[in-house]
């Protein structure tokens, strides 16, 4: 499937297409692409964009949607996809792109833009969520063809022969004694009796050459002339006027009730100029004059999605112009224990960071020494429960094949959203089975604009090296950006922020 964007850029946008086919001036993007874009050599990467789709409702179906643009892959460098190659709309969710909607690295869906709009200052796409395209059935496999010429050794059945029934192809002892000028007298004597209200089929012309003869000149027992109460059919000639034959013909000419083909020759109607109103077309493609202001040739906005409900979902979108093999992010670990034990961990470290933990009891002080007899036998009460974590999510990923573990804890506490903490964990194993932390992120609801609060969107490959990077949405209080981290070599490394930059700062 194949999608071109308009005249504007010069650019082909196939399915999770963007490409960059033409010459564009350079003043025309020299606020935000420096130096000269000329047409790219053969070995250039195309385009890769990555966006957010966020909507509410149900997958597939969803109540409204948006799409925000990410980041722009351009020749190995991330560029900002809010603001690239914008016309005014960025070039990442200009009509017509198509996007492959991905979780855990596994296809769910396309997205295709149809119109863009900007939403608190930044741009966002709208459009339709359709499902995976499903591949052809396999033909069924045809049959070999069977060679009559090639003797088989398959059985065949044959109808047996019983004595006293004439063989039906004619080579028996009583069709061989029948021969010669005798021949038309033992057919006509085994032959069953003819039909007489059976149709007899005539040659046009003369009727005493009706009557035919055999090979021994004997005249045959169908002769018109012998039997005047069968019916015959003759061929009609039109242009014989007498003889025997004429006066059916005459006679079928002359039937009023004889059906006649003609040739239906329509009057055509007179070109007569008039003008009438059409009051019930429904077209609505159809063009209309009106008196007033132009409306201009841009598309319906389609439903979005207005702030950050509560019920909002997200999931990543690709649009790339080449085809690349699935790569799912999910981990399998080989023992199932270790994943529980991993989980328990850090969830030990995220109530130390969220202060839930109680703190360690001071040490009793030290017991005199009394005999056995007088020794205290009061039981030791059990340590507290944990405290709960409110909206916990963990999640493990294989960001590259053989990487191993890379684990993911977010939660919060409860209570009002001023007085609310939250943390963000991305943690390895290390050598003695134990989590490293690689990120931690804390914030409370009072510090959100100064620390924004990290959550987890999924992991996707954004440089198209086969390499999962993790990418996080950074809510603030009143704005929020997102940030694409890479795990590599036990550290979590950040490569790219939408937005211009930073408006927060993580702190331990």
């Amino acid at each position: 499937m194949s999608l071109r964007r308009p005249n504007d850029f010069g650019f082909s946008m196939g399915r999770t297409a963007l490409a960059v086919l033409a010459f564009m001036p350079a003043f025309l993007v020299s606020g935000q692409y420096p130096g000269q874009i000329a047409k790219p050599d053969k070995g250039t990467p195309e385009l890769r964009s990555i966006a957010v789709l966020e909507w509410t409702g149900d997958a597939g179906k969803p109540k409204a949607s948006r799409l925000v643009p990410i980041a722009v892959l351009d020749r190995g460098e991330l560029q900002d996809g809010g603001i690239y190659l914008a016309r005014p709309q960025p070039l990442a969710i200009s009509g017509e792109v198509e996007y492959e909607l991905e979780k855990d690295g596994q296809p769910m869906g396309l997205f295709d833009i149809k119109n863009a709009g900007q939403e608190q200052g930044s741009w966002v796409g709208y459009g339709s969520w359709k499902p995976m395209p499903k591949a052809r059935p396999a033909p069924p496999p045809q049959l070999a063809k069977i060679d009559d010429d090639v003797q088989s050794d398959v059985p065949v059945l044959h109808r047996k022969h019983h004595p006293g029934e004439t063989p039906t192809g004619g080579t028996g002892a009583g069709a061989g004694s029948a021969s010669g000028s005798g021949s038309g007298d033992s057919s006509a004597s085994q032959a069953p009796p003819p039909d007489p209200d059976r149709p007899t089929l005539h040659k046009g012309g003369d009727a005493s050459g009706n009557s035919t003869s055999t090979g021994t000149g004997t005249t045959s027992s169908t002769d018109s002339s012998s039997d005047s109460g069968q019916p015959t059919l003759h061929r009609h000639d039109s242009s014989d006027s007498s003889g025997s034959g004429s006066g059916n013909g005459a006679a079928s000419s002359d039937d009023p009730d004889r059906p006649v083909l003609k040739k239906n020759k329509k009057q055509q109607a007179a070109d007569i100029a008039h003008v009438d109103s059409l009051p019930d077309v429904s077209d609505p493609d159809r063009p209309r004059l009106k008196r007033g202001k132009s409306e201009g040739y841009a598309l319906n906005v389609i439903p979005s999605l207005m702030g950050i409900p509560q019920d909002m979902q997200q999931m990543v979108a690709v649009s790339d112009a080449k085809s690349r093999p699935e790569h799912p992010w999910d981990y399998t670990w080989s023992n199932p224990d270790d994943e529980a034990n991993m989980k328990e961990a850090l969830e030990d470290i995220a109530r130390n960071a969220l202060g839930l933990n109680a703190p360690p009891a001071p040490p009793a002080p030290a017991a005199k020494k009394t005999t056995a007899s007088k020794k205290s036998t009061k039981p030791v009460p059990p340590p507290p429960p944990p405290a709960e974590l409110e909206g916990e999510q963990f999640r493990v990923f294989e960001l590259a094949y053989g990487s191993g573990a890379t684990m993911v804890l977010q939660a919060h506490t409860a209570g009002p959203l001023a007085q609310e903490k939250f943390v963000t964990l991305v943690a390895q194993p290390d050598l003695y089975g134990h989590p490293m932390v690689l990120l931690k992120n804390i914030t409370d609801g009072a510090h959100l604009d100064e620390t924004p609060r990290m959550r987890l969107v999924d992991a996707v490959d954004a440089m198209a090296d086969n390499r999962g990077e993790l990418l996080f949405e950074l809510r603030g209080a009143t704005q929020r950006q997102f940030a694409l981290y890479r795990v590599l070599r036990g550290q979590a490394e950040k490569l790219f922020v939408s937005g211009g930059g930073d408006f927060g700062i993580e702190r331990e």
